[in-house]
């Protein structure tokens, strides 16, 4: 086994954030994880008493999170490792759905780990060693109808952390934004928001896919278990990578997501190039 690190996970009450919590302590790792109650917090610290440290904190309060982790790093030790889970799913026609949903989906999902972020990197930045992992998703890469504000959440974290990695590493700190395909999480369960219909315009599209989506919840092909195995041998490695996929699922649709958008370049290359001087 690699080195006992300090983990600080987002979201460890269930899921993917679970799944990683679990695995690390197992591994001899030590956990800090974020959970939104103080239940919740004994609960999560019951599992490996002394390993496993638990936080009261909700990523979307923003003013309270540098002081959270200065407080990790006095009182428990010096983050090796942030993990972006915390997050969640909207599922809505663009039309129908709200506003003020997109502002929540990027509060959680964007704003929320860039929080996180920033408050870590001074730390890393001073000790010259880090690694964040930010979990996005293979819909950072590809789209269906019905989550535009998701994937455009998604979307936005993907090319965060590819920033973020470029400016970073020459101090030692690397960057991973890791994009899961479907999963037997919660995420399409009762993790996510659901906007109701109200356009028949759009029923024949969507109708499917959201009954689709409700009836393949908990039987996805991924392994949430073998996921953290993934991400932890990820954060051992001497050269990680800065995107990585997980699932089959995930590798097909990007591939032919990639090869669809260069025949596309291809196709309109000569209007591309007739914008030049």
């Amino acid at each position: 086994m690699s080195a006992a690190k300090t983990l600080l996970i987002t979201g460890v009450s269930s899921g993917f954030g679970r799944a990683l919590a679990q695995e690390a302590l197992a591994r001899g790792h030590r956990v800090v994880g974020t959970v939104r109650s103080e239940p919740a917090r004994q609960a999560f610290e019951a599992l490996v008493p002394g390993n496993a440290v638990g936080r009261v904190l909700d990523v979307t309060h923003a003013d309270a999170i540098d002081g959270v982790v200065a407080e990790i790093e006095h009182n428990v030790g010096a983050v090796d490792v942030l993990i972006n889970n915390a997050g969640y799913g909207h599922e809505g026609i663009l039309e129908e759905s709200p506003l003020e949903e997109m502002r929540r989906q990027f509060d959680v999902n964007v704003f929320g780990a860039v929080a996180m972020m920033k408050a870590v990197v001074p730390y890393m930045r001073n000790r010259r060693r880090g690694h964040i992992l930010n979990i996005t998703s293979m819909g950072g890469h590809i789209t269906l109808p019905g989550i535009a504000y998701y994937c455009g959440s998604k979307f936005a974290l993907e090319g965060i952390s590819e920033v973020l990695g470029k400016e970073v590493a020459p101090l030692g700190i690397a960057v991973t934004a890791v994009a899961p395909g479907s999963f037997r999480t919660d995420w399409a369960g009762r993790s996510m928001v659901r906007t109701p219909r109200a356009i028949p315009d759009y029923d024949e599209l969507f109708d499917p896919i959201r009954v689709a989506r409700q009836q393949k919840s908990g039987k996805q092909l991924g392994d949430p278990a073998k996921a953290a195995r993934a991400m932890l041998d990820i954060i051992a490695s001497p050269s990680p990578p800065s995107h990585l996929l997980l699932g089959s699922d995930a590798l097909e649709l990007v591939r032919r997501k990639l090869a669809d958008l260069a025949a596309e370049i291809d196709q309109w290359e000569t209007v591309s190039r007739s914008t030049d001087g």
